[in-house]
């Protein structure tokens, strides 16, 4: 791998934990591309070249991953928990909840505790993938 790529690499990777930190947070494209150093239209096609997904599916599904671990092991409602991970709007929460996990977040939450496995087992094997 050359040393290009591994900066590139290492750029998106800055981007990338700073959305990890910050996925509550109001991020746009640019900031995330002044993170980079980067234009923010190269910003986003390297984004999605080094990581499989845009910048903004990525946000969404690190938000629903929060929001996942937060309707099984707390009993915050719903709408707190969509503002809490960083949307805006309860609808559009439910609705990118629902492509992503696959079900709303009420029968999500409704079917918590009927694993009988670790946490770590169920944070594994529930990790949305879409």
């Amino acid at each position: 791998m050359g040393s290009a790529v591994e900066d590139t690499n290492r750029r998106m990777l800055r981007a990338r934990d700073a959305m990890d930190r910050a996925y509550a947070q109001p991020l746009d494209v640019a900031a995330l591309a002044r993170i980079a150093h980067v234009s923010s239209a190269h910003f986003t096609r390297t984004f999605r070249a080094t990581f499989g997904e845009t910048p903004h599916r990525y946000l969404q599904r690190r938000r629903v991953e929060r929001a996942m671990f937060l309707l099984r092991e707390t009993d915050t409602s719903i709408t707190d928990i969509c503002f809490q991970v960083g949307f805006g709007s309860p609808g559009t929460f439910s609705r990118t909840f629902r492509e992503i996990v696959g079900r709303s977040p009420r029968a999500y939450r409704r079917q918590k505790g009927t694993t009988g496995l670790p946490t770590c087992y169920t944070m594994a094997w529930t990790r949305p993938s879409g």
